[in-house]
C-alpha cells in the first residue's frame, strides 16, 4: 500500500513551479501535458516534464496525458514513459476498449524499454456521463489499474450542472465511484479537485465528506490545498490507537472462539476489524512515505 492522500497538479511548461511542486508534501505530483497547457506548446512540454522526473524526488511523479481520442495521447504516452515514470493520468477515459489500448501501447513500451511490464501505474479521471456509465465496467475490466479518479470540471460541464460550493451536484456521482471501485476490487477512488481555492474551510469540509464516502486522497491545484487534505485523510493518533486496541483485543477473543466483543461500548466483529486493519494500513504507508 501507498500514500494517495494528496495527487498535485502542476502545468508540466513552467520549469520553475515544476521545481517547487516536489517539495510541497504531496504524496504524488502531477505533471499536467492536457489542461494546463496551451495546444501549442503541448509536444515540447513532454521533454520538459521527462526531464524534471529524472531529478531526485521525494514524491511520485505522474503524468496527466492528453485524452485517448485526441491527436497527443499517442505521443504522449510514447516520449513520457520511461523508469523516471511512476504512473500515468489518463482523462476522460469513456470506454474499457480505449483503456486496454492505452494499457497495451505502456506495456509494449515497457518491455521495449527494459522495464517490468505492468510497473508504470494508470489512473483514470473518470469526468463524463460516458464514463460514468461505462466505470463499473472500466473498474472489473482486469488492467493495471489500482485506482480510479473523479473529474468534476468536464463532469458538470457534460451535464449541464453547476459546480457550486457546496457540492450536492456530485453527490451521485462520487457514490457511483465508491460502488465500481468496490465492485471492480480496486482500491478506493481518489476525489475531484476544488476550484474555490481561497475557500479554506469549505475544501476541509469537501475533504473530511468524501473520506467518510470511501474515498481515500483528493486531486489538488494548488499547493495550499496539499497540507489540508493531507491532514483531513491522515488517521487521528486516536483513531490509530483505537484501531491497534481493536486489532489485539479480538484477536484474543478470537483465540478463545468468540468473533464478537465489545470495547468501550462499542460493537466489535469482523467487519469492524477489516477496517481497524486498514487504519493501520494507511497510517503505516503514510509514515514510509514522509520518513521517505
Amino acid at each position: 500500500m501507498e500514500a494517495n492522500r494528496t495527487y498535485l497538479f502542476c502545468p508540466g511548461n513552467h520549469p520553475r513551479k515544476v521545481e517547487k511542486v516536489f517539495v510541497s508534501g504531496t504524496d504524488v505530483v502531477i505533471l499536467d501535458l492536457e489542461d494546463a497547457v496551451a495546444i501549442s506548446e503541448k509536444p515540447a512540454t513532454r521533454v520538459v516534464a521527462v526531464e524534471a522526473l529524472k531529478h531526485p524526488r521525494r514524491c511520485r511523479g505522474y503524468v496527466r496525458v492528453n485524452a485517448y481520442d485526441t491527436e497527443f495521447c499517442y505521443g504522449d504516452i510514447s516520449e513520457i514513459v520511461g523508469p523516471w515514470l511512476d504512473g500515468i493520468v489518463l482523462p476522460k477515459l469513456e470506454s474499457v476498449d480505449d483503456l486496454s489500448s492505452v494499457d497495451w501501447l505502456v506495456g509494449n513500451l515497457e518491455r521495449e524499454r527494459g522495464m517490468a511490464v505492468g510497473s508504470i501505474d494508470i489512473m483514470p479521471i473518470i469526468e463524463t456521463a460516458k464514463g460514468q456509465d461505462a466505470a463499473r465496467d472500466i473498474a472489473r475490466a482486469g488492467t493495471r489499474i489500482k485506482r480510479l479518479s473523479f473529474g468534476a470540471g468536464d463532469y458538470t460541464k457534460d451535464l449541464g450542472m453547476e459546480w457550486s460550493l457546496a457540492e450536492t451536484e456530485l453527490a451521485s456521482m462520487r457514490a457511483e465511484m465508491v460502488v465500481a471501485s468496490r465492485v471492480g476490487e480496486l482500491e478506493p477512488p481518489i476525489d475531484t479537485v476544488f476550484i474555490h481555492i481561497r475557500e479554506h474551510d469549505s475544501f476541509l469540509d469537501s475533504c473530511n465528506l468524501v473520506r467518510d464516502l470511501g474515498f481515500q486522497g483528493k486531486l489538488c491545484i494548488h499547493p495550499d490545498q496539499v497540507p489540508v487534505a493531507n491532514s483531513a485523510f491522515t488517521p487521528t493518533a486516536e483513531q490509530l490507537a483505537f484501531a491497534h486496541k481493536v486489532i489485539d483485543a479480538f484477536a484474543e477473543a478470537e483465540a478463545t472462539g468468540s468473533a464478537s466483543i465489545q470495547i468501550d461500548g462499542y460493537f466489535v466483529d469482523y467487519p469492524i476489524v477489516d477496517k481497524a486493519q486498514r487504519i493501520v494500513d494507511v497510517a503505516e504507508a503514510i509514515a514510509r512515505a514522509e520518513a521517505a
